[in-house]
Formats: structure tokens, sequence, C-alpha cells
């Protein structure tokens, strides 16, 4: 199953069959809203709106580990996600879709963004946020109904709610960054130790502020991120079977091999059992 996250603009997802909403409840709280298990396409999803229902939830109150586990108590294996941005580059449109394969944590680490602590201890690799295989077959999917879509590239999170300041969109670019956004990072860290092969489709939706007479204001960016959701909802109807059908040859699926460095016999009983979701294989 794929664990589908609609981002800004994209809270409810058309053309779904067999749609049943459910409230599920995570050791971590609940997540953004119901989860909606459908078919589209084909394809099984399981449906969760990353800001809730009616756009409710600031990036810093998003439950991001609830949301992922969530996903994963469902059985999704995959997970595509998709968020509005703001470019740094020129050739980075308004309406063009970047598939990034790298990250820059700029969020102050004021969110939780790991499953472990309390008494077991991991270290995963993440030198790679995203699932490649993955990431290829939306892009392909994207070029293929003439979606002006870029592949690679590094996707800055910023923490946000306020945009950037001129003087930070500068900086940004003069690290060579390609998109910025406020969400993306912590979901690819939750989904690496969940196992979950994730990929971003990141929406462009403005050049952020440091382009002059182009200036990033949230009316401009719904107007965008309502064409974008069109799109969006194509690409996801073309490519879904695809991504469903891929083998999960890839490393995402075993993660926390040789990750998990806490000694069992050492490990906190209560955290042992809150994490069996995810640990219990290693175990």
């Amino acid at each position: 199953m794929i664990g589908v996250i609609g981002g800004s603009g994209l809270s409810q997802l058309p053309g779904l069959a067999k749609a049943k909403a459910a409230k599920i409840k995570t050791p971590f709280g609940a997540p953004s809203g119901p989860v909606t298990t459908a078919e589209l396409n084909g394809a099984k999803i399981a449906f969760l709106p990353r800001h809730g229902i009616g756009h409710v939830l600031l990036p810093g109150e998003i439950n991001v580990r609830a949301n992922i586990w969530a996903l994963k108590s469902l059985g999704c294996d995959r997970v595509v996600a998709m968020a509005a941005v703001g470019s740094l580059k020129e050739e980075l449109a308004p309406r063009h879709f970047v598939f990034p394969d790298q990250l820059v944590d700029r969020t102050l680490m004021s969110r939780p963004s790991t499953f472990f602590g309390g008494g077991i201890v991991a270290h995963t690799a993440f030198d790679k946020p995203f699932c490649q295989a993955q990431s290829d077959i939306l892009h392909q999917a994207a070029k293929g109904i003439d979606i002006l879509a870029h592949r690679g590239g590094t996707y800055v999170c910023m923490e946000g709610p306020l945009f950037s300041t001129k003087a930070e969109s500068e900086f940004h670019r003069a690290n060579g960054w390609d998109v910025i956004g406020m969400t993306a990072v912590t979901e690819a860290k939750l989904a690496r130790e969940a196992e979950l092969c994730y990929s971003l489709i990141a929406l462009v939706t403005d050049y952020d502020c440091w382009k002059e007479g182009e200036e990033v204001s949230s009316s401009a960016v719904v107007a965008t991120m309502n064409a974008n959701a069109v799109n969006v909802q194509r690409l996801l109807v073309e490519s879904l079977s695809a991504v469903a059908a891929r083998p999960r040859d890839c490393r995402c699926g075993r993660a926390l091999e040789g990750a998990i460095v806490t000694n069992p016999k050492a490990m906190n009983a209560k955290i042992k059992a809150k994490l069996k979701l995810i640990i219990g294989k290693y175990l």
C-alpha cells in the first residue's frame, strides 16, 4: 500500500474508489486527520492530509510521528508526499514540479524527528534522504503527461510559519540550494526510521522573496497551489500503479538493519513494546 500525504492545497483527493476513512490511534498521539484508504487507478493507497482538513495545522504543529506511524500501521511500505515550495533558482518557475534528492534541515531541531530515545538508541543512515528509484518513476510519469518537471536538487526546510526574509533567501541561494519549504525534512527522517520508501513531489508556487517584483504572498501562493493541485492529481493517477509495482530492492526497507545500537537486554521495556511496529523484526 502507498501512503499519500497531501500538502498545502491538497487536503482532499478526488477520484478514489472504495474509499473508507478511519481515525487511527498511535503511541505518539493523533495524526493530522482521518486516513482514507482507497484505490486510485488500481493502486491501493492511504491518503492523509498533512495540515488537517481545512488546513488547520502550522508546519511546526504537525504530529509527524503520528502521521508516519499511522501509515505504517495500515500496511504502507511506500510514501509519496506533496509539498508547496518556494523556488531559489530562476529555472524552477512557479507551477513546475521538482523531485529533489537532498535535504537541508534549518528547523533548529525544534520538531520531534525520531521515534527513538527514552532507552533505545538508533542511528539510521540518511545520506540519500529520498527513495531514488521511486522518485525516478514519479519524475518520468510527470514528463510523460507534459508537466514541467525537474529531477534532483536540494530542498531546504525552514521553521516557518513566516516566509523568508530577503537576507535569508539570498543566504539559501548562495549555498546553491534549489527549493525551500517547511515540512519535508521531518517526514523524510521518520519515514526512513519506519523503513518506508519516501519521495517528495515539490510543487513550486513562488520565487521565495529573492526575485524583485515577484515576492511571495499568500494570495499568489494559493492561486498557484490550485493550479498545481490539478496537475498533481493527474500525476498520481498516472504513476501510483507503477510505484506500487516496483520491487523494493532499494535499501529503504532495511534502514534499521545494524542501526539499533542498544543491547536488547538493556532496552527500556515500555519503549521496546511501544516501538514494536518498527523494530520488532530486529529483536
